[in-house]
């Protein structure tokens, strides 16, 4: 134990039980900083500081600069924070198994005892990302869905079985429990976190900390827990023993008062509050709630704000503790001991209560009147784009024909009437579901599947055959066929953490669905529906208020407990329905209550796509169309013919609370959240190997060794100049790392493609980027391969090409292909881009494709946070444009020679160097470039090659 500042004290723990802490108020007795006004989050942080001070990875003067926390100009320094636990979902949680496994393959070899390589704090991984979206509007989808599941992923969940057995501080929740952001919020998290040291007679307790490789780890930041999501590749060396190194934060304050009107969900709330923080440029900061409104506001709507903190660009989305925190502990079914323990710790510490306006120090202040918060969606390619709901239509139309270069469409003299008739078949309407044996091998599923033997026909009542109601509500109800045309809605999905998790408007969903229903509205075949809830609770609260049947019986039967179309894990639409998007062009939209809605994210073919509350998505259903303003035109028609409104289906909030007061009790979680192989028995069923070091099967195409510690050697590199360069991609603003490094379906013609089918491998067995992330020669020829990326070397064109320049003209080709013939000369390679350059999921994918393209650095105007780090987390180096500087102010394209120069052992974090230019024409330009290595552990880190190398380098030298 460290007690540098002589701050441990005794507290009441609960229960008669004795304590001991760290204390923030002795610390402050002591004269250093006035803690009493810092942030609440931040003084969570400085208590880690605190605790784990032992002048070796965290120095004295690292806890006496945060507790002089400036609001108004943070010290430029790193802060060490070490976290009490990880969590980790499968796409991003495989990845860093296997990264592990290699290490310990890599000890072995040099004689040393692997199990070295272990976890120093708990590390939870939730399998959720697997789960796809092939069986919907039937009784069977889930049950369905988790066998092609199972099917899919037997070697990955193999694989995650046997780490399962190899490390002492691992463990995993299987498939069909819940997505981990839900699961953390309602099960894992306990508040505050307790040990027992060998020189204390009673337990030490210290705040639940923790990071997650998922962006949207931030979720928990609604209980009052600090967290935030990392790369893997930053998790692993977490979990290794390393700090979370980050710059001093500047702290956002954002004042509440008043309270949401009638017919305003915290969806509402959470795309306002995302289109607000993303003008004030929140990105690398943290955002603190307070005030009265916050303290109005429940843990799940708290926790829907804090879950869309990358949206809006913040490091956090931060909510003090107070006494609805403690409340919803009980009220998920965590025990008393545990309750009083989180309770009584934070009074001792002083840091109880919602502050209110004057009482903390921010770098910024903003006022939020929760009362001016409308009715809103966001789209249709980024969730900051907030539009009010009656405006949808217009916007719609508007961006239908605005020039693709300003964020539009391109489409001209469009008559939105049109609509194109589109044959299911032949056979009665399915509500969008699994389509008839007879297109098996359209749908990418073998014939001789069991699974496809099954003829699912939609619960909902099939219409008279000879009635064709035909509007501009385009409510079509003829057996066997539809009518789709621009702004047709063809997904319709309650997905995702953000909503889920919240039972107020699940149930406000549930309500909408029942008073559809009894008026007999229906929903158009073409529409895709599903509900993916995140835990197995929601299901428990929609049977008990009787409001699943009427979601059923609109097609939103359940599919799955994971994350599946905010993610891409949509699955097919039907052929005909897809055959008719291309042959008319047509812009065709999604309706989700996500948080992530970029280009080719949701589906491939699917360009508009706009998120909103679960409601506003049973609403979209029936409309069946997006350029529609829903205060003033029908949704439908109920079974007399009469026009129906959104007001007529609108639940109340009073109707809301009262179904809530019957649908939710501690004893359901209890009984939820245990027994988990008994709750999914086909995870007992899978076999795993033992042992400590992982046997690689070269045979296997889901898992395989990475390159990264072959030849390992004991002695880093040395920091050169990079010289002779060339660009591999030009790429504009708003890169997302879904763009870099996709996670849904990959193209039978893409680089992965290809390799996967020289393996003998089908494409109706490809499964997702995503469900690969365990093989580095799949995900290397997936690196830039979103079918929506636009390489702007290559004008006109999307997806992953380049052009090739070794003499003279360029050569088109994929990105792969150039970059294994760049590497056949020892051409380094560089990527250029403008502002925002890796934003969205914290995917560590597209900095490791990076790198084993042979990427040595990216220029871009400004990166996201985690990207950032993950670049330099794999050794590549991140650079950034001086402002004003940039790809076209320099007239770049692509055909140049780089140079950086400036680089050697003695860089310094945030320094200038300099890239040099060399023209086709002979013309040489240089320009200063900022070095965006941010701290000194960074520089530490790119002279190894990464992370990794200097974590295993540093076991190796004990």
């Amino acid at each position: 134990m460290n007690d540098e500042f002589k701050t441990l004290r005794k507290f009441d723990a609960g229960r008669d039980r004795e304590g001991f802490l760290y204390s923030l108020p002795a610390l402050e007795e002591q004269g250093v900083g006035k803690i009493s006004r810092l942030p609440v989050s931040i003084r969570i942080v400085l208590e880690s500081v605190l605790r784990n001070c032992d002048g070796k990875k965290v120095r004295r003067k690292d806890v006496e600069a945060l507790a002089n926390w400036s609001a108004k100009s943070p010290a430029n320094e790193e802060i060490p924070f070490v976290v009490a636990r990880i969590v980790l979902q499968d796409f991003t949680g495989v990845p860093l198994v296997v990264d592990l496994a290699a290490m310990r393959s890599a000890v072995q070899r040099l004689g040393r005892d692997p199990k070295i390589i272990e976890p120093l704090v708990p590390v939870d991984l939730v399998v959720d990302h697997s789960v796809q979206v092939d069986f919907f509007g039937s009784a069977r989808a889930l049950e369905l869905n988790l066998d092609m599941e199972f099917k899919r992923n037997r070697e990955r969940y193999q694989f995650l079985k046997w780490g399962q057995q190899a490390f002492k501080t691992f463990q995993l929740i299987p498939p069909g429990i819940g997505i981990v952001h839900q699961v953390n919020l309602e099960y894992l998290a306990k508040g505050v976190l307790s040990s027992q040291p060998s020189t204390l007679n009673s337990q030490l307790f210290f705040p639940d900390t923790l990071v997650g490789t998922d962006s949207h780890t931030t979720m928990i930041n609604g209980l009052g827990v600090v967290g935030w999501g990392v790369g893997g590749i930053e998790a692993e060396a977490g979990m290794l023993g390393q700090p979370v190194y980050f710059l001093t934060p500047e702290v956002v304050g954002v004042h509440m008062s008043g309270q949401l009107r009638e017919g305003v969900t915290a969806t509402d709330l959470v795309l306002h509050i995302t289109q607000l923080l993303r003008a004030q440029k929140v990105v690398g900061k943290f955002v603190e709630f307070y005030g009265q409104g916050a303290a109005s506001l429940p843990v799940p709507d708290r926790a829907t704000i804090g879950n869309m903190s990358p949206e809006y660009g913040a490091t956090m989305g931060y909510f003090p503790i107070d006494q609805e925190s403690v409340d919803y502990l009980r009220a998920t079914g965590r025990s008393e001991e545990q309750c009083l323990a989180f309770e009584n710790y934070f009074r001792a510490e002083k840091m109880f209560g919602m502050p209110l306006r004057g009482e903390i120090d921010y770098s910024v202040h903003l006022d939020l009147d929760l009362g001016e918060v409308q009715p809103s969606v966001a789209g249709p390619k980024r969730p900051q784009d907030r539009i009010n709901l009656p405006d949808l239509g217009k916007t719609f139309r508007e961006l239908l024909e605005k020039p693709v270069r300003d964020g539009g469409y391109g489409k001209q003299h469009i008559d939105l009437r049109q609509k194109y008739l589109v044959e299911l078949n032949g056979s009665a309407p399915r509500n969008g579901a699994m389509f008839s044996t007879d297109n098996k091998e359209d749908q990418g599923i073998s014939p001789g599947d069991e699974l496809n033997k099954i003829e699912m026909i939609a619960n909902r009542p099939t219409p008279d055959p000879g009635k064709e109601i035909e509007s501009e509500s385009n409510e079509v109800f003829m057996r066997g066929r539809t009518h789709i045309g621009h702004g047709s809605v063809l997904i319709a999905a309650i997905t995702s953490c953000t909503n889920t998790s919240n039972p107020s408007v699940m149930i406000a969903a549930g309500l909408l669905a029942k008073k559809a229903v009894e008026r007999g509205l229906r929903v158009d075949p073409a529409v895709k529906t599903s509900l993916a809830p995140g835990s197995r609770v929601v299901s428990d609260y929609l049977q008990k208020t009787g409001l699943q049947k009427y979601l059923d019986q609109l097609g939103f039967n359940l599919v799955g407990y994971g994350c599946t179309t905010c993610i891409g894990n949509s699955g097919p639409l039907h052929p005909n329905i897809e055959k008719a998007i291309h042959e008319y062009d047509l812009i065709a939209a999604s309706v989700l209550s996500g948080n992530r809605n970029f280009e080719a994210r949701v589906h491939q073919h699917i360009k508009a796509n706009f998120l909103m509350s679960p409601p506003l998505v049973v609403a979209f259903a029936l409309a069946g169309r997006v350029h529609i303003n829903l205060s003033h035109e029908p949704l439908g028609r109920d079974q007399d013919g009469k026009e129906t409104f959104l007001r007529d289906l609108w639940p109340t909030l009073s109707e809301i609370r009262h179904t809530m007061q019957s649908a939710l009790a501690p004893e359901t979680f209890r009984k939820l959240y245990r027994d988990f192989a008994n709750q999914n028995p086909k995870w007992n069923e899978i076999p795993s190997s033992a042992g400590d070091v992982y046997q690689w099967d070269e045979k296997s195409d889901y898992i395989h060794e990475p390159p990264f510690f072959k030849n390992f050697s004991m002695e880093p590199g040395h920091i050169e100049e990079i010289r002779g360069g060339r660009a591999l991609g030009i790429f504009g603003d708003s890169v997302t790392t879904d763009h870099i490094s996709p996670a849904g379906a990959i193209k039978e013609t893409s680089p992965a493609g290809k390799y996967l089918m020289s393996r003998g491998i089908q494409p109706r067995d490809f499964n997702s980027y995503g469900s690969r992330r365990g093989n580095d020669l799949v995900m290397t020829r997936g690196t830039f391969a979103n079918v929506r990326i636009k390489n702007l070397m290559v004008p006109g064109t999307e997806g992953g090409v380049t052009k090739y320049f070794a003499n003279g003209e360029g050569e088109q080709m994929s990105i792969f292909d150039a970059a294994m013939k760049y590497a056949e000369t020892n051409t380094p390679l560089v990527i250029l881009a403008g502002h925002e350059y890796g934003s969205g999921s914290s995917r560590d994918w597209a900095a490791k494709g990076t790198r084993l393209l042979g990427v040595k650095a990216v220029v871009a105007a400004s990166f996201e946070r985690i990207h950032r780090s993950n670049l330099v987390g794999m050794g590549v180096l991140p650079l950034q444009f001086a402002e004003g500087t940039t790809v076209q102010s320099l007239a770049l394209d692509g055909s140049e020679v780089f140079s950086i120069t400036g680089l050697s052992d003695k860089i310094r974090p945030g320094q200038e160097v300099m890239l040099e230019i060399q023209r086709q024409d002979g013309q040489n330009k240089s320009v200063s470039v900022k070095l965006r290595i941010d701290t000194p552990i960074e520089i530490d880190y790119y002279r190894h090659g990464g992370i990794l190398p200097f974590v295993l380098r540093q076991l190796l030298s004990k």
